[in-house]
């Protein structure tokens, strides 16, 4: 089991010399996704080395330039690279329209479907699944509608105790695949023989929170509790939490009693006002509430790990 998560960008509104507005590439079991694409994600795919053909699922969060102005940049490369396999997006309602405009007035036109999943509801729902992941929007509270992500990874099939099994005749390897599943296994005596018997104990899905822009939210928790990692907007030190709450952002104080009451493994902060040069004063902030805090790194690949 593997969740591996690429920081291309983390700086607010404007980009820096050595930031880029939000974005990031999250792998899961190699079914890549794009969370947020802000001008210059592109190039930051690029530096990261990613393979642009395995993106085909992209989660903006919302319609804020610095959150995706770099989206029509990626679907024009993606045409001039011949891809075919469909594109995915998730994101408010809006985006279709934002993206269709462009490619209009460019006269461009797609070789392969966009698909728009346009998000408008109030409450956490599951509104993407496959074989390998499951992803749930997380209601946020900013200037405009907008949603976080959180990405869970599905259960793999259970690895068989085979010495265990060999001590049952009746089980035969045409009943292998029900025990992966965590079936138990019933003898023609009517015994049953719990599957735990026959199986080793699996390891618990790793999980992934992605919080956007977004004023606190402490009903957040329920959403996000336990998850392995989470990111989590740290605009302003917690002097500017008037500002925050006017700007719909939230304080480094705040994001880490996010994540003590949601008991995280790890918290990683983002989206900082220009006004810092030094991000020392926030990561201290957040760690006097949350120890496990930490700045992000361009570029940095981050290993989402258990609890």
């Amino acid at each position: 089991m593997s969740i591996q998560l690429t920081i291309l960008g983390y700086n607010s509104a404007t980009p820096k010399v050595d930031s880029h507005p939000t974005a990031q590439l999250l792998n899961v079991n190699e079914r890549f996704i794009l969370i947020d694409c802000g001008e210059g994600t592109q190039v930051q795919l690029r530096r990261a080395r990613a393979k642009f053909s395995k993106i085909n699922h992209i989660f903006i969060s919302h319609l804020h330039g610095d959150h995706v102005f770099g989206l029509i940049g990626f679907i024009s490369t993606m045409q001039l690279m011949g891809k075919i396999t469909p594109l995915n997006i998730f994101g408010p309602e809006g985006i279709k329209d934002f993206i269709l405009n462009q490619l209009k007035h460019t006269q461009s036109k797609c070789s392969y479907e966009i698909i728009f999943h346009e998000l408008s509801h109030k409450d956490s729902r599951l509104i993407f699944e496959d074989n390998k992941l499951e992803v749930y929007n997380i209601p946020l509270d900013h200037r405009i509608y907008c949603n976080g992500y959180l990405v869970k990874e599905k259960p793999r099939l259970k690895n068989l105790n085979i010495e265990a099994i060999q001590a049952y005749p009746e089980i035969e390897t045409c009943d292998y695949f029900n025990l992966k599943k965590g079936k138990d296994f019933v003898l023609s005596s009517g015994e049953i023989i719990p599957n735990d018997v026959l199986t080793f104990p699996q390891e618990e899905p790793l999980s992934y929170a992605f919080c956007s822009d977004t004023r606190y939210k402490e009903d957040l928790v329920d959403i996000i509790k336990g998850v392995d990692l989470l990111y989590h907007e740290t605009t302003f030190d917690k002097s500017l939490g008037d500002l925050a709450y006017k700007t719909g952002h939230s304080t480094a104080e705040q994001a880490a009693t996010i994540a003590k009451k949601a008991n995280v493994g790890k918290l990683i902060m983002g989206h900082f006002s220009n006004r810092y040069t030094d991000l020392t004063i926030l990561l201290d902030e957040a760690r006097k509430v949350f120890p496990k805090t930490y700045l992000p790194k361009n570029l940095e690949i981050v290993e989402v790990k258990r609890n």
